[in-house]
């Protein structure tokens, strides 16, 4: 169905792509090619919300070459107006004849209709070229979509023995500087980073991007604290105005909110579990507000919780060449197991060194008795 060339213009239309992924959430990252008779006569990417989309930008660049040609583009065009106008009419307009697409929008406001539009106007359409490639890229778009909720990645920081921090709580710093360089890429993919109140106390973190060769254009992911008791202090760096902050806090606590609404950070309550607050209902409102991906940078409790309830994606963990000891804090609270067959397991999706530092990426996987 597909010939070699056309794997070849749709992983250059991947690479487009990628350019946007720190700067387009809550839209997909999308980037188009366009070529005629073996030739790009056009190309472009999503650089921002708000701005043209893919195929707008490849159009523009292409021009009157654009008849005829073909278009590779790495998620189904849009045929709903939105901020722009739709990007299967503008196919459709230009004289597209012929469009490659990677994988279908799960946009509800999508649904296929790009695909529609551009069948019923004549123009030859195929789908599924690089699809795993293409939904890999916008895992999160397609987790909050199909599921209701943000693709969750844990972020853990440990040393050899297993530990995350002294037993004071103190944990800066375990890992080394490439170590915290690499977790700034972490954080320009997500459009939320969610910590408990504990580490907020413990550590005083910004939890932002501070990398400006990361392009961002100035988008900072939204911090979410997890606080039931709202021990959150205004006058905390959580609190400034360097990126937005959400607070997620018990019913009852909702009272000693008043200092924290007065500097901009967002309050909102949630049930209470067993537990404490109900990490699902958190995870669904952060879909609700357009959060694609979150980061969990969080303390052994928060990490454990979030983890146990099946609430992870992937885990990526840098462990430092270093002991702190047998009262140091465990990188993770689980529960007691007491058969072998309870055991968690992970799929190893890629190890690497990043500085001194060890990286592992992780998918957790069912338990063995489960």
């Amino acid at each position: 169905m597909f010939q070699s060339e056309d794997h070849r213009f749709m992983a250059q239309a991947l690479v487009l792509a990628r350019m946007g992924r720190y700067s387009t959430p809550p839209n997909p990252s999308v980037g188009c090619v366009i070529v005629k008779d073996g030739l790009v006569v056009g190309e472009g990417y999503h650089v921002a919300t708000g701005g043209p989309h893919a195929e707008a930008a490849a159009l523009k660049v292409a021009g009157d070459a654009a008849r005829g040609a073909t278009a590779y583009v790495t998620l189904e065009p849009c045929a709903h107006h939105g901020r722009t106008p739709p990007c299967a009419e503008a196919l459709r307009m230009a004289g597209i004849a012929r469009v490659v697409v990677a994988v279908r929008d799960p946009n509800p406001d999508v649904a296929g209709g790009g695909i529609e539009v551009l069948e019923k106007a004549g123009i030859r359409t195929e789908v599924g070229l690089l699809q795993r490639d293409a939904e890999d890229l916008n895992r999160g778009f397609f987790s909050r979509m199909r599921h209701g909720r943000p693709w969750a990645t844990l972020k853990i920081g440990a040393s050899l023995d297993g530990r995350s921090a002294l037993a004071n709580g103190r944990s800066q710093w375990i890992t080394g500087d490439a170590a915290r360089r690499d977790v700034q890429r972490l954080r320009a993919r997500a459009s939320a980073i969610l910590t408990g109140v504990g580490t907020a106390l413990a550590d005083d973190p910004r939890l932002t991007v501070r990398d400006d060769t990361l392009q961002t254009r100035g988008r900072q992911p939204l911090r979410v604290v997890l606080d039931s008791s709202l021990r959150l202090s205004a006058q905390s760096r959580l609190a400034s105005a360097e990126a937005p902050t959400l607070v997620f806090t018990a019913r009852e606590s909702m009272i000693r909110a008043t200092a924290l609404l007065a500097r901009g950070v967002a309050v909102e309550s949630v049930d209470r579990t067993a537990a404490g607050l109900d990490l699902g209902r958190c995870m669904r409102r952060l879909a609700e507000l357009g959060c694609n991906e979150v980061l969990i940078e969080a303390g052994p409790r928060l990490a454990g919780a979030m983890l146990s309830e099946g609430r992870v994606d992937e885990v990526v963990l840098y462990v430092a060449p270093l002991m702190l000891g047998d009262d140091a804090q465990p990188m993770l609270r689980l529960p007691l197991i007491d058969d072998m067959n309870q055991r968690r397991e992970f799929e190893l999706l890629d190890s690497r060194h990043v500085g001194r530092d060890l990286r592992l990426s992780l998918r957790p996987q069912k338990e063995i008795g489960a």
